[in-house]
């Protein structure tokens, strides 16, 4: 298998490494995260440097993935993708084979799709963002780049997110809806 960089130890990362467990295509090589945490475990998983660091992993390991989540705000995944873009880490992306993505789907790099995630026809997912566990895209929709659309949020068909856009669980979009960049909408959110 793959050896595969995680950036980013909390709580999100633990659900991406189950995702990388479950698809069994790349091999968790480590993870970056701060400095005070080297040496220490997520899941099984070693702590083998920080932001510091990439540059030399990149020089081993060809993949890597921002595992850093996003909920008020997206720039610290961005940075983060962009230090490891400059290292020189690819970025594959992941799905979950809980998942479901439409042959007629696009998905760009650096991009999740969670567990019983449902990505349909002719939707496009930009680069570094989530689509998080059991979130439905539907057809015709447009998610920019670093966006996180949470659990079980439904894109109903044509919506488009603006980048850097957050999507809180449990949103309901009306079809054909415009969010624009960086838009923080709260769990539980009717967006007509």
């Amino acid at each position: 298998m793959k050896e595969i960089i995680l950036i980013g130890g909390g709580g999100h990362c633990k659900s991406v490494i189950d995702v990388i467990e479950q698809e069994s295509v790349f091999q968790i090589a480590g993870i970056v995260d701060k400095p005070e945490f080297l040496g220490t475990e997520v899941l099984g998983y070693q702590v083998v440097g920080n932001d510091a660091d990439l540059s030399d992993l990149a020089s081993i390991h060809k993949y890597a993935l921002i595992t850093l989540g996003h909920i008020k705000n997206p720039k610290f995944r961005i940075k983060l993708f962009e230090l490891a873009l400059n290292a020189g880490f690819k970025f594959p992306i992941i799905r979950s084979p809980f998942s479901y993505v439409s042959k007629h789907a696009v998905i760009e790099a650096g991009t999740i799709i969670m567990h019983d995630a449902l990505v349909n026809a002719n939707a496009k997912v930009g680069r570094n963002t989530i689509i998080n566990s059991r979130a439905l895209i539907e057809h015709d929709c447009d998610v920019g780049d670093n966006c996180h659309i949470s659990t079980n949020s439904v894109l109903n068909g044509g919506t488009s997110v603006g980048e850097g856009s957050f999507i809180g669980s449990g949103t309901v979009t009306k079809e054909g809806v415009s969010i624009g960049p960086n838009s923080f909408i709260k769990a539980g959110s009717l967006v007509k």
